[in-house]
């Protein structure tokens, strides 16, 4: 009776810890990772006005590089907004080295359209150029 106890907490301890490690997965680095897609803002813009339901399935989640302009930096989210229309927030604190209507190219997670603000997300950034 003993080692069918035994036997049982032993198999139920390695279904927790299996079960575990795959639910909590370690984050993936976006800045080491290969790009999947390297778009420009009008890109993005023409993709999502044809049909936004296939581009989101597209881009979401996925590493994205771009590159334009800087509109506005907003330091309180650790963000800027590129080309009027990304908003796009950093892992880091870099925004000191960063100025208006500077030229930026990111590299960063895609998280999808927000059309009350008519802004592209994106998180997890890093500069690359």
């Amino acid at each position: 009776m003993k080692k069918k106890l035994l036997i049982g907490m032993s198999l139920c301890a390695v279904i927790a810890s299996l079960t575990y490690f795959y639910a909590y997965k370690g984050h993936r680095e976006i800045s080491s990772s290969s790009t999947d897609y390297v778009v420009t803002i009008s890109g993005l813009q023409n993709e999502f006005a044809t049909d936004s339901r296939l581009a989101t399935l597209k881009y979401q989640n996925t590493i994205v590089e771009l590159s334009d302009r800087i509109t506005s930096v907003d330091s309180e989210s650790n963000g800027v907004v590129l080309g009027g229309k990304v908003f796009a927030t950093f892992k880091d604190s870099v925004l000191k080295n960063i100025t208006s209507g500077e030229k930026l190219t990111i590299k960063g997670r895609f998280l999808g359209y927000d059309e009350l603000l008519g802004e592209f997300k994106i998180d997890q950034c890093s500069i690359t150029n």
